[in-house]
């Protein structure tokens, strides 16, 4: 059976199409808690932490994890740490203020980003948050 050049050509462009969208898993996180979401290289997670005791807590998890602080900045809504790991690999994690108790953390590991390490290091925030 001879299929179509028609049919090759959008099952290439369909498959194309998956293979550029990204990595995409939805991790589910205990009850109450919230979801971590990673999409696209991006780790997104909400924290049961003040926006300034979430900022400490990502602050204090990477002197932990021993990462080469690149630069910091900050205001009243947003944080942003640059740093790097021994490997070389960019670390951006982003921290907002989502209510006075809430705050949202989100964790970007190179341009593809690093699922693993992503989780290590939201695992290390969470615990000194």
């Amino acid at each position: 059976m001879k299929i179509p050049l028609k049919t090759w050509f959008l099952l290439a462009a369909a498959a194309a199409t998956v293979a550029l969208t990204g990595c995409v898993a939805i991790v589910a996180g205990a009850a109450g808690a919230g979801t971590v979401a990673y999409i696209r290289g991006e780790l997104d997670a909400p924290l049961n932490a003040s926006y300034p005791q979430s900022v400490t807590a990502v602050d204090r998890a990477i002197k932990q994890l021993e990462f080469a602080r690149i630069s910091d900045r900050q205001d009243a809504l947003t944080a942003i740490f640059v740093a790097r790991t021994a490997e070389d690999k960019k670390i951006t994690i982003k921290v907002t203020k989502v209510a006075d108790q809430t705050s949202k953390v989100a964790i970007r590991v190179g341009w593809l980003g690093d699922e693993n390490l992503s989780l290590t290091i939201l695992s290390r925030i969470k615990a000194n948050a």
